[in-house]
């Protein structure tokens, strides 16, 4: 496990995990979400974020979460284990909810400096919409993986729980 690639819907838990295997094997993290916003929430152009995602995933190590479909084949390609968050879409917008209480007016550390937390109903209804859109080409994609990928499609707390208890700490002896 050299290259993790982790998508899901938003509340799903990517950015949490991204750090808690980088915190267990000493792998970089990545977050997509920096490379999508400008500051005042601003969208970078798809280009620009294109340029930014490859640029980032041409790494030899790395933990990068996030969807970002326009770089996904590419992405798919150098990763070795792709790790798909299928939550439900209660507990996802429990956790987005949470999250912003949590965070409220403050840019929280997975995200783009500049980008305070904030409630917004359209970004609400997108997370509740998740499952008629983004998990169906989630579902594609995993089933249509390249043969080299380690694949995991973990559906609820305690599997990803499992999933992570089993990744050995120290992987090629760099994290004690």
């Amino acid at each position: 496990m050299k290259r993790v690639m982790i998508i899901g819907g938003a509340g799903s838990g990517k950015s949490t995990l991204a750090r808690q295997i980088g915190d267990r094997t000493g792998l970089p993290v990545i977050h997509i979400d920096p490379m999508f916003w400008k500051p005042g929430w601003v969208q970078r152009a798809p280009d620009e974020t294109r340029t930014l995602a490859l640029q980032a995933a041409k790494g030899e190590e790395w933990v990068f979460e996030g969807n970002n479909t326009a770089t996904m084949p590419e992405r798919l390609a150098r990763a070795d284990t792709l790790v798909f968050l299928d939550i439900g879409t209660v507990r996802r917008l429990w956790r987005v909810v949470l999250r912003v209480l949590r965070h409220h007016g403050r840019t929280r550390p997975d995200m783009a400096d500049g980008c305070p937390e904030r409630f917004d109903w359209d970004f609400i209804k997108w997370v509740a919409g998740y499952r008629r859109g983004g998990r169906i080409k989630a579902l594609q994609l995993i089933r249509s993986a390249p043969p080299h990928l380690s694949v995991f499609h973990l559906r609820s707390p305690a599997e990803v729980r499992t999933f992570l208890a089993n990744i050995p700490t120290g992987i090629d002896g760099r994290k004690t």
